[in-house]
């Protein structure tokens, strides 16, 4: 790239690049090039775009927690989630957005700060969440009436899953990556934060969220934040409806908010929560939150954006990995796609 000084910033196993342009070239925005030891992932962040309008189209969504079976290994669970039970969901009628996030068991202890008055959830353990959402109720009605299909193969994989509606969808607030469909690990320091209320109040508790989720979102070590507000889950109407699986939450969990976040490191989060920003709020927090659990991403999967299958979604993840490490471009091709989606050839 002519113009370009690379500049180490850090180095793990994870190498990072700060790619930035000279002053007065075309190219604006700082670049970050990461290799990981597994693959390679051009992460492209961008100081001044934001992201966030792109996740506007998914007017309905629900957000579910997944729990593995506790005697299926960790590896054959989440090869089986990723490419076969990814893409019988990614064909259901009706879906607009379905994307997996699966956690790290093995976490760092720093991902969420400690504070005083807000207990960790008791005993809670998750291999993942789950997006599963809608551009309009129709296609939710669409896709409910054939998704038995789906739920079916659930108790293959999972021992619990809850899925929490978000009937007015979920808010994106700030996402500085350029691309709107990963599917792997992208080298960010990612989380999800679950936060349970207080008061039980879900018009407080929510005003809350809202203005604590822009108050984050502000700072700009902040690379994404997305907020789920969902409903009070009720156990008497336990959701997704698949057979053999575990869907009931205790009180604590029932009344929730989840935020997704992302940073460029696990040092620029831990300098962002000693900052006066979110020092600031601390007190607001312990008024209004009872408990708070973190669980580090390993990676994210897109199967379906905009109603659009993506490579992930026709052929799993994994195989949509090796057509891009390969350059497949014929794998991608109209003529592949139709063959893979109808059983014929184009005409």
């Amino acid at each position: 790239m002519v113009g370009f000084t690379p500049k180490m910033r850090a180095f793990s196993p994870r190498m990072l690049l700060d790619v930035t342009p000279p002053s007065g070239t075309m190219a604006a925005s700082p670049r970050f090039l990461r290799i990981t030891d597994r693959s390679f992932h051009l992460t492209i962040l961008s100081t001044h775009e934001n992201y966030a309008d792109r996740d506007k189209s998914i007017a309905i969504n629900s957000y579910t927690t997944v729990l593995r079976r506790p005697k299926v290994p960790h590896e054959i669970f989440a090869t089986y989630w990723r490419d076969v039970h990814g893409p019988l969901c990614s064909r259901i009628p009706g879906l607009g957005w379905y994307v997996q996030t699966h956690f790290h068991r093995e976490q760092d202890a720093h991902l969420w700060p400690e504070i005083d008055g807000i207990s960790p959830f008791e005993d809670y353990v998750l291999d993942g969440g789950v997006e599963i959402g809608f551009a309009s109720a129709s296609d939710q009605a669409e896709f409910n009436e054939a998704c038995p299909i789906l739920f079916a193969d659930e108790q293959n994989m999972f021992d619990a899953t809850v899925a929490y509606a978000l009937p007015k969808g979920s808010t994106t607030l700030v996402d500085r990556v350029a691309n709107p469909s990963p599917n792997g690990d992208d080298g960010l320091d990612r989380m999800h934060v679950h936060l349970g209320s207080r008061s039980g109040d879900a018009e407080s508790f929510g005003a809350f969220i809202k203005s604590f989720a822009e108050t984050l979102a502000g700072d700009p070590a902040v690379l994404k934040l997305r907020l789920h507000l969902p409903e009070v889950y009720d156990n008497a109407k336990p959701a997704p409806p698949a057979p053999h699986v575990g869907h009931t939450v205790p009180a604590e969990r029932q009344h929730v908010a989840i935020l997704e976040l992302a940073f460029a490191n696990p040092l620029a989060r831990r300098t962002f929560y000693a900052g006066d920003l979110f020092r600031g709020t601390l007190a607001d927090q312990a008024a209004h939150i009872s408990h708070a659990t973190a669980f580090a991403v390993s990676g994210i999967y897109t199967y379906v954006r905009d109603k659009q299958l993506t490579v992930a979604g026709l052929r799993g993840s994994r195989p949509a990995q090796l057509i891009e490490a390969l350059g497949a471009t014929n794998q991608v091709a109209a003529d592949v796609r139709t063959l893979l989606l109808t059983g014929q050839l184009q005409a």
